[in-house]
C-alpha cells in the first residue's frame, strides 16, 4: 500500500470512528431539564436549553439560533402537559426535523412520569390560563426529578445503546446523591411546615405540597392574568383578617406586585431560582433547592 493510500485510509477510519462516537444533540425545552441532562449523560451529550431561568416558559419566541439548535437535535426534552403549547409545535415545525414527530423517542415529556397536581374537573378558559393536564410546574418538587431522572436515563439508553452502561451507572450514581439531598432539604424545611404564602402566579403548588406551605392567594386574580390594583387591595385586606408570612415570586416575574402587597401586608417579599440559574447560587439542580430552602427559611424566619 502506497503512503498516501495509507494515510487516507487511516483519516477515513479516524473519521468514521469520530462519527460513531459523535455525543447526542440534546435540546431541553426548560433549565431543569437541561441540568438533568447534563446530570445523566455527561460527555455523551451536548446540552442546551431553550429558555432561561429569567424567562417565562409560557412565551418564549422561536429565534433563528433556536429554530437550527432544534433541527440538529438527537432528542428534546420538555415538560409537556401544554407548558410549551404557545411555541414548541412551531418551532418544530419551523426545524424540518423529522425525529420530533409526535410520540417518537426523540420526544420526551417529563410530565408524562409523575402524579399531576391540579387537574381541572372542566375546562373554563375564562378561568385563565389553566391546563388540561394539569399544573405542569413539576420541578418544584424533587420527588418529580427523580421519577423523570429514571425515565430519561431509560429513554437516552434507547436512543444511544453504545453508551447505555453509563447512562445507567450516572442515573444510579444521581439517584443516591439526589435521595440523600432530599433528606438533607426535608430536614431543614421542617420549620416551614404549615406556613401561609402568597404566590405570584399559580406555579409554587409543587413546592407547597412537598414542603407543607399553604398558598393563602395569588397576585394574579386568575393564572395567567396581570395583577391589578383592585385585586392586590382585597388581597392585603384578606391578609389583615387572615395573615400570611410570605409573599413568594419566581426570578422571572415583575417583581412590582409582590413589592406593593409586601410593604402593605408588612410581610416579606422573597424572589425564588424557580428553575437552575433563576439566582447565582442555583448553577444547578442540587443548588436550586440549596438556595430555595435557603430563602425561604431566611425570609420566614
Amino acid at each position: 500500500m502506497t503512503t498516501p493510500l495509507k494515510t487516507l485510509l487511516l483519516a477515513v477510519l479516524a473519521c468514521t470512528g469520530l462519527q460513531a462516537q459523535a455525543a447526542l444533540n440534546v435540546v431541553a425545552c426548560e433549565p431543569e431539564w437541561a441540568s438533568l441532562a447534563k446530570e445523566l449523560g455527561g460527555d455523551n451529550l451536548n446540552v442546551s436549553s431553550a429558555t432561561t431561568a429569567l424567562q417565562d416558559p409560557h412565551h418564549i419566541e422561536a429565534r433563528p439560533s433556536l429554530i437550527a439548535r432544534v433541527r440538529s437535535a438527537d432528542l428534546l426534552v420538555c415538560t409537556g402537559m401544554e407548558l410549551e403549547v404557545g411555541w414548541l409545535p412551531v418551532l418544530i415545525q419551523q426545524s424540518g426535523n423529522a425525529r420530533l414527530a409526535a410520540g417518537s423517542p426523540a420526544m420526551f415529556e417529563a410530565g408524562r412520569f409523575i402524579t399531576p397536581l391540579e387537574v381541572p374537573a372542566r375546562l373554563d378558559r375564562s378561568e385563565g390560563d389553566v391546563h388540561a393536564a394539569g399544573n405542569p410546574h413539576i420541578q418544584q418538587d424533587p420527588r418529580n426529578i427523580a421519577k423523570v431522572a429514571a425515565a430519561l436515563a431509560a429513554r437516552l439508553a434507547q436512543l444511544d445503546a453504545a453508551n447505555a452502561k453509563t447512562y445507567q451507572d450516572r442515573a444510579q450514581a444521581f439517584a443516591t446523591r439526589w435521595s440523600a439531598a432530599m433528606q438533607k432539604w426535608e430536614q431543614q424545611a421542617l420549620p416551614l411546615k404549615g406556613v401561609a404564602v402568597v404566590a405570584h402566579h399559580k406555579n409554587m403548588s409543587y413546592l407547597w405540597s412537598w414542603l407543607g406551605l399553604r398558598e393563602m392567594g395569588t397576585l394574579e386574580p386568575k393564572p395567567g392574568v396581570e395583577p391589578s390594583a383592585g385585586h392586590l387591595t382585597e388581597l392585603s385586606n384578606q391578609l389583615a383578617r387572615q395573615p400570611a408570612k410570605l409573599v413568594v415570586r419566581a426570578a422571572y416575574e415583575d417583581g412590582r406586585a409582590s413589592q406593593w402587597l409586601s410593604e402593605h401586608a408588612h410581610i416579606p417579599a422573597v424572589a425564588l431560582p424557580f428553575t437552575v440559574g433563576g439566582n447565582d447560587k442555583a448553577s444547578d439542580l442540587f443548588g436550586l433547592f440549596d438556595s430555595t430552602i435557603a430563602l425561604l427559611l431566611g425570609a420566614a424566619q
